[in-house]
């Protein structure tokens, strides 16, 4: 009987232990998207990924079944919308969580409001250097996307590794999201030791092509300069210049489970006008592990005595940590920002046209790391004056282009076009292959590919 009694004990101590790690609590989370599905972190594209999300922290056993989490989506214009919005919800109740917004000037307005009214906010946008200061406006931001200035640390990296010395940071300025201008701004602050130039421009300017050497196109993923059409040749040589910093991508067997489930999302809810929105990119990874950062953050408060409105002990919990994201490890630094692991792309065969990855960097411990297709004269003198057969110039070329790159100078002068997308691109980089007229009239409209978009901050 006494070790009846005494088994009893136990597995009611045990029931205990386990009852009381399933904490429950229920959630308000507002959500800033646009509909505008030129923006990649489009409703129709981010949405399915957090409902995604949802699930599986809401699944029977897991760990965080307990939280109930009730999503409200609102939309988001890359202005004021936002802000309105959050106004108007919090005259009733208050969410315990805000997603987004992506874009910069919208997101400075939320997180001031949700700092004030002590509410966590988790974007995977807000990348530009001033969100770096947590101390006041901006202290309940975190950002679970690789900010520019943690991108920036890859070129500093590069400088070092390869003695450069100058650049040039070619960007468009459109004076209203100033998504180039803020990409760049990252860069130029992080390398202010070295000679640092800025050529700015905006859509109505011609661009002197001797000045920027090269005229850049990129695309969704892989780099590839090959249309199929006659300007196919010219774009080799071009891209026998250009090296793109892209993020290392980490492939899990549950990060394909989740790209498939996105586009069965896409296709279920009948996102016809919208052909690439079961894509994943940065955004819609970045959402859903805002998700989980946040369950494993407010469990961790909670379980120490903080209630869910404790915005200023969660947001803590946030920061400092590493967890397991859906794409790879995740690492969130003391600031609270995402510390990002890029990739280095370069042509490493220039007759065939072969793009591969040639170094990677990694945000953590801050090592840059060659690998094996990387040839040491395409980064050195000895390839950049190599002269290509000219061709002429009866169709007017590659043209003129909405150009935002990076042009970087070594110490005796080399010249490197180096553009920068992220997996999920912060902006496009966008080469017009113009339309041919029998006038050549350089100011005639142009036609541009459909997969090149002006530079938007939706376009990572």
């Amino acid at each position: 009987m006494p070790y009846f009694i005494t088994m009893c004990v136990y597995f009611l101590m045990v029931f205990n232990l386990v009852m009381t790690n399933t904490i429950t609590e229920e959630i308000e989370v507002l959500v800033f998207l646009p509909k505008n599905n030129s923006y990649l972190f489009s409703y129709e594209r981010v949405a399915p990924a957090i409902l995604y999300a949802q699930r599986r922290l809401e699944t029977d056993g897991g760990q965080y079944s307990g939280f109930h989490f009730n999503i409200q989506f609102e939309k988001s214009d890359c202005v004021n919308d936002a802000a309105f919005r959050l106004v108007d919800r919090s005259c009733g109740k208050k969410p315990d969580l805000i997603l987004g917004p992506v874009c910069e000037y919208e997101a400075a307005a939320v997180v001031r409001l949700a700092s004030h009214w002590n509410i966590p906010v988790i974007s995977a946008g807000a990348l530009a250097a001033g969100f770096r200061n947590k101390n006041t406006e901006f202290s309940h931001l975190t950002r679970i996307a690789p900010s520019y200035v943690k991108m920036a640390e890859t070129f500093t990296a590069m400088f070092e590794h390869f003695s450069w010395k100058t650049a040039l940071l070619v960007y468009e300025d459109d004076k209203e999201e100033r998504n180039c201008f803020f990409t760049l701004e990252g860069v130029y602050h992080l390398m202010s030791d070295f000679n640092i130039k800025t050529y700015a421009f905006s859509q109505e300017d011609r661009l002197d092509t001797d000045d920027i050497i090269q005229n850049m196109h990129d695309i969704e993923g892989n780099g590839s300069w090959k249309r199929g059409d006659k300007y196919d040749n010219e774009a080799r040589q071009a891209y026998a210049s250009l090296n793109t910093v892209t993020l290392l991508r980490t492939v899990k067997p549950e990060f394909e489970n989740f790209s498939m489930e996105m586009k069965k999302s896409s296709e279920k809810e009948g996102f016809h006008n919208c052909k690439d929105c079961g894509n994943v990119n940065m955004f819609v990874e970045g959402f859903h592990d805002a998700m989980l950062l946040y369950a494993i953050a407010l469990h961790e408060a909670m379980k120490n005595g903080y209630s869910k409105k404790n915005g200023t002990e969660i947001t803590s919990y946030m920061w400092n940590r590493t967890f397991e994201g859906i794409a790879g490890q995740v690492s969130m630094d003391v600031n609270g920002d995402r510390n990002g692991d890029f990739s280095l792309m370069a042509m490493t065969d220039v007759e065939a046209g072969t793009y591969e990855m040639v170094a990677n960097y990694f945000g953590v411990n801050g090592t840059f790391q060659l690998l094996p297709a990387f040839n040491t004269d395409h980064f050195t003198l000895r390839e950049r004056h190599k002269v290509h057969t000219k061709i002429p110039d009866k169709s007017c070329g590659l043209g003129v282009s909405a150009l935002t790159g990076v042009i970087v100078g070594a110490v005796l002068g080399t010249v490197m076009l180096t553009a920068f997308y992220f997996f999920r691109k912060n902006y496009r980089i966008t080469i017009e292959r113009r339309t041919h007229s029998e006038e050549c009239d350089t100011g005639k409209h142009r036609q541009l590919r459909e997969d090149s978009i002006r530079s938007n901050f939706s376009a990572a």
